[in-house]
């Protein structure tokens, strides 16, 4: 089976610099933060659940996601692609959507090359961290 996402562990950063490390390094590659899902903080207010620190960025880099919705009008089901840190005992880790899993359903060749530009920018900003 297809692994649908590429990770690293981060050691000697707190949680909230992993979040700054990885919203510049997605910067780097063209993406802006759209939407940031504070998962800790949501589970307490609606379960009243204590959860570890999780968080879900909503990355979007503009000219890949126009040219993808050029290509698949219902392409918009899929984006923006989302990048989580979650704290893992004395850890962080970082994980990105790989998007040639989602993109595997959706037979599109002019798509297929688009997810795969995506694939190897999200899988640079995993690498510089």
């Amino acid at each position: 089976m297809m692994k649908y996402y590429h990770e690293k562990t981060l050691k000697n950063v707190s949680f909230e610099e992993a979040i700054e490390k990885v919203t510049e390094a997605l910067k780097e590659e063209g993406f802006g933060v759209l939407t940031e899902i504070d998962v800790q903080a949501t589970l307490k207010k609606k379960l009243d659940e204590d959860f570890r620190p999780y968080r879900i960025l909503g990355a979007c880099n503009p000219s890949y996601a126009h040219k993808a919705l050029m290509a698949e009008d219902k392409i918009g089901v899929m984006l923006p692609c989302n990048v989580i840190v979650q704290q893992k005992q004395e850890a962080v880790e970082v994980a990105a959507v790989d998007p040639m899993a989602s993109m595997q359903a959706i037979e599109n060749k002019d798509l297929e090359k688009i997810a795969e530009e995506i694939q190897s920018k999200l899988k640079s900003v995993i690498d510089v961290l």
